[in-house]
């Protein structure tokens, strides 16, 4: 998803994308799930772009799937599946062990965990 911004000037856009942002972070989003554009100027008022990240991309999730197979509990299987990656166990202490192995890992992109089963 895009959000559009616009003001009369760049210092007004820069201030609704910092009221934006602590939306956000009072909403419980990662901010590294949103990314900006810089500001830009186009006819007589100022733009700027912001993009929601949505699941996660094959690369990113080949890096995750790789970390879970080396350093990871056995028994822990993950599989990609579009844009998400699914991680599967009969254990919960497993899983949740894979969820803090990814949360020290410290990512440069979003990460949400769903649905235990």
């Amino acid at each position: 998803d895009e959000i559009a911004m616009q003001a009369n000037g760049e210092e007004r856009v820069k201030a609704i994308w910092d009221v934006f942002q602590s939306k956000l972070v009072r909403r419980g989003v990662d901010l590294r799930s949103v990314q900006a554009t810089e500001p830009r100027l186009s006819g007589k008022a100022w733009h700027m772009t912001a993009d929601m990240q949505n699941g996660i991309s094959q690369e990113n999730a080949k890096r995750i799937s790789k970390l879970i197979r080396d350093e990871g509990p056995k028994g822990v299987k993950a599989q990609i599946q579009g844009d998400e990656l699914r991680v599967s166990s009969k254990k919960r202490d497993d899983l949740q062990a894979v969820q803090r192995l990814i949360r020290e890992a410290d990512y440069d992109f979003a990460v949400q965990f769903v649905n235990y089963r």
